[in-house]
């Protein structure tokens, strides 16, 4: 019997490894996946490789993360928190790297790791510093770079319903990041609010297909 049910927060991300490749969804603090990330701050695995939309600086989850010594890449489309600097502080120290990618680069690029796609040409960042080293190649007389796809070794995601094969609702934009970040990764966890029994989701609402889920553990607050 297919059972994707973790008892337990900690027991849900047990296995991210020092150096870690992890992809979170959420859009600044909208559908972050925060109590999974604060499990994992309690770990303190080392040196990971974190991918998200933006890092969400809020004495929530990435920033425990962050506070932790957990980073050591930070992939994002916008790095940048109004209400703090901490992650330029940890920049001008030298115990952070960042890479800025545009949103929809981001996006496309974990999407294309999900479609067993290595990369593809795209427009956006030509004549930019963020093209600098990349491949450039001319189609119908316009300028593309490559973009490699970004696969990760883990996904952390927030979604609102789950059953326990792992198939996925969300609720309105806290959607945004979580569908893609989880196609993109060898195991992607879930946190949600409510588990159903199997076949009480209707197949037409499912979003993420419990193919893409590996584990899902309920929110008991």
């Amino acid at each position: 019997m297919i059972d994707k049910i973790a008892p337990s927060l900690a027991e849900a991300v047990r296995d991210i490894a020092d150096g870690s490749v992890v992809l979170i969804g959420g859009f600044i603090d909208q559908g972050t996946p925060d109590r999974l990330l604060e499990a994992l701050a309690e770990r303190k695995p080392r040196n990971l490789t974190v991918v998200a939309n933006n890092p969400s600086v809020n004495k929530r989850g990435m920033e425990m993360l962050l506070r932790a010594g957990c980073i050591g890449k930070l992939v994002c489309s916008f790095p940048r928190s109004p209400s703090s600097d901490y992650i330029e502080q940890l920049i001008g120290e030298g115990k952070l790297e960042l890479e800025v990618v545009p949103q929809g680069t981001l996006a496309e690029r974990v999407r294309s790791a999900g479609a067993g796609i290595p990369g593809f040409y795209t427009r956006t960042a030509v004549g930019t510093p963020l093209a600098e080293g990349k491949e450039h190649r001319e189609f119908n007389g316009e300028t593309y770079i490559f973009e490699n796809a970004i696969r990760g070794d883990f996904a952390l995601i927030n979604a609102e319903r789950a059953d326990r094969w792992g198939n996925l609702t969300y609720a309105g934009s806290l959607r945004n990041f979580n569908p893609v970040m989880a196609m993109g990764a060898r195991v992607t966890i879930a946190q949600v609010r409510e588990i159903v029994p199997a076949g009480a989701i209707d197949p037409a609402a499912v979003v993420t297909p419990g193919i893409f889920v590996k584990r899902v553990v309920k929110l008991e607050d």
